[in-house]
């Protein structure tokens, strides 16, 4: 005896190449950046876009919510947001038309080497779906509520060009073996899927939302930085780059793309110091004890901490609060090796002086503005002057470090500033696109060019600069 065989339908449906519904589809509801979920059954298993009404569905079977709404508003080209495939429905067809790629890359956008290579290389506007033009990297993100502490982050991140052609690239990471339940790749996952819908030069909108991106932040952080309260844009900077390097298979001693970016290395003098109510003699015995020597260790670092001299309490004639200035070089003295600044406990007072021992191609400064204490934040609106280019770090260097690290000179790319009062103010960035010189100013949705010369005039809070790799690479560089 032998098996009965099915006589099923032709491998390929003769209506797949002859759609009739597809004049139907309307791209301008199209938004796949939201979480890819049923918007009836909340289900995340094989979920369908229709293309016409952009509202997303579970299952293409009979009685399944895709198949019902096509049935009830007659709404029928659908797309499997997993598998990339087009579906006519109630008819239950695939649908093969290269006129529908577009859709496809808009939903998960792809980049060759030789595209990546040329990112940084030209300066073209692109023109999206809805008719606005943009350039590429240089995108609002949505402020779904008050989320623009991570806004700016992501977006200075994504114009860090070594960090974002790692990621433009999912072969780079896909790879990466994770313990089983390890949900912090999925900070890897969206991250890369935000850098590859801020860089598609074929979007159907000039702005991305990052709503999958910080949910997974939500997620991974344990709820410590919200979607819907506003946060601090260093502690998000610093759990998340610690958050992604471990995630990348990164430990204290493997290195992973972030760390290759970011990641410096100091040497730290420390001294304990006697307690201050103690008699004068006792604190001189003290500082003859082997446990109050200077001791020097070393220490890797993925950003630098400048601090602020205390701003000015008193007014001037006309009642206005005097805003002080600094220039940068002062800030950066604390790590000239020399300059000692206290540090304390809860139980103990440290001396402590740094010198850097080495520099990473990408320099992270953090002013830091804001203070605790146990009743509430206070904010120093003290402004920074720096140069925008230019900023030479050898002295800082030991001498050792200064003999073997050869360029030591940096340009600003990306300028996070921090505008009004400490837990309600907005945040705001500057970033430099590389292939035009020029600068940009985005806040939320909006973009708009900016000269450097207004730049410096801000209440820098995070600051990214890139390492001179030659003498003569000043960059495409509009500078003040």
């Amino acid at each position: 005896w032998s098996l009965p065989v099915k006589v099923g339908r032709s491998s390929e449906d003769r209506r797949s190449r002859h759609c009739p519904y597809l004049d139907t589809i309307n791209r301008s509801v199209l938004d796949f950046d939201f979480e890819k979920l049923c918007s009836i059954s909340l289900s995340h298993i094989n979920v369908y876009a229709c293309l016409i009404c952009g509202k997303y569905f579970q299952g293409r079977g009979l009685k399944s919510h895709a198949y019902t709404h096509s049935v009830q508003f007659t709404h029928h080209v659908f797309l499997n947001l997993h598998t990339l495939k087009f579906y006519c429905l109630p008819d239950n067809y695939e649908i093969i038309d290269s006129s529908l790629e577009d859709i496809t890359y808009v939903l998960k956008p792809t980049f060759t080497r030789q595209h990546i290579s040329g990112l940084d290389k030209q300066g073209k506007l692109y023109r999206a779906y809805d008719g606005t033009t943009y350039l590429p990297g240089i995108v609002g993100l949505n402020n779904i509520k008050a989320n623009d502490y991570a806004n700016v982050v992501l977006q200075a991140l994504s114009n860090v060009p070594p960090l974002r052609n790692y990621f433009l690239e999912e072969e780079n990471y896909c790879g990466i073996r994770r313990p089983p339940g390890d949900i912090m790749f999925l900070l890897v996952q969206r991250f890369g899927e935000l850098m590859r819908k801020l860089w598609n030069p074929r979007n159907f909108k000039a702005h991305v939302s990052p709503h999958e991106m910080l949910q997974a932040v939500v997620l991974c952080s344990k709820k410590n930085f919200q979607i819907t309260k506003q946060g601090d844009a260093v502690d998000f900077l610093s759990w998340f780059m610690n958050a992604l390097h471990g995630a990348l298979g990164g430990t204290k001693k493997k290195p992973s793309s972030l760390t290759k970016v970011f990641q410096g290395s100091m040497r730290i003098f420390s001294k304990k110091l006697p307690h201050p109510d103690l008699p004068p003699e006792e604190k001189v015995a003290l500082l003859l004890k082997e446990e109050y020597q200077e001791e020097m260790s070393e220490s890797t670092f993925l950003f630098l901490t400048l601090d602020l001299p205390t701003a000015p309490l008193y007014k001037d004639e006309k009642e206005q609060l005097i805003i002080p200035q600094v220039p940068l070089f002062n800030i950066l003295a604390k790590f000239n090796g020399n300059t000692e600044k206290e540090y304390k406990t809860y139980k103990e007072n440290f001396l402590k002086r740094f010198q850097l021992l080495k520099l990473p191609p990408y320099l992270i400064f953090c002013i830091k503005r804001f203070t605790k204490n146990n009743f509430f934040v206070e904010k120093n609106p003290t402004i920074v002057n720096f140069p925008i280019t230019n900023v030479d770090l050898r002295e800082y260097l030991t001498e050792e470090a200064q003999v073997t690290e050869k360029n030591t000179t940096y340009d600003l790319v990306a300028n996070v500033v921090h505008d009004g009062k400490p837990t309600e103010g907005a945040y705001r960035m500057h970033v430099l696109h590389h292939g035009t010189g020029k600068w940009y100013e985005l806040q939320d949705l909006q973009v708009t060019d900016i000269l450097p010369q207004m730049i410096t005039l801000s209440e820098a809070y995070i600051q990214i600069w890139k390492r001179r790799e030659n003498e003569d690479d000043t960059t495409n560089h509009t500078g003040a």
